[in-house]
């Protein structure tokens, strides 16, 4: 994957404004349509000229629009996509170094290619999910620590 692909630009004020709008209405219509499979989306404001898009492709739009809303900048991966060391070093937000630890001590599943490691994008988002879990239940005991201790 080129570093053209992943890169992604900041949203400016207007965008935000304009993806919290759009996310609040795509999240309100698929919460009132929850039976749909297929989401009809009127373009160009033309009633005749309607688009069917499947609805966790709008599941999707939603969750994209709500971090434009929180001012983030978004890019989409595919689970297949293979990513250089420092793109995912970039996507974790480590070192690359830190980085190629992790792969060597096989918490990330990676391949050679050559002499060059690839980390396929579907590997390297398990292994966030697993670090976030943790680092949420971490946080957790903290806090019930606290509780306990009266500090909180």
């Amino acid at each position: 994957m080129s570093p053209a692909e992943l890169a992604a630009a900041r949203p400016d004020a207007a965008q935000v404004h304009s993806a919290d709008i759009a996310m609040r209405r795509v999240k309100r219509y698929l919460a009132s349509h929850a039976e749909e499979s297929d989401i009809r989306v009127v373009v160009g404001g033309d009633p005749d000229d309607t688009l069917a898009v499947p609805r966790s492709a709008m599941e999707l739009l939603a969750k994209i629009l709500a971090h434009m809303a929180a001012g983030q900048a978004v890019s989409v991966v595919p689970a297949h996509a293979e990513l250089t060391t420092q793109q995912a070093a970039s996507m974790l937000n480590v070192s690359r170094p830190y980085l190629i630890g992790l792969l060597d001590a096989g918490a990330i599943e990676y391949r050679k290619v050559g002499t060059h490691r690839r980390v396929r994008a579907d590997s390297l988002m398990d292994y966030k999910r697993k670090d976030d879990h943790e680092r949420r239940e971490v946080a957790d005991e903290l806090t019930a620590l606290n509780r306990d201790m009266g500090l909180y």
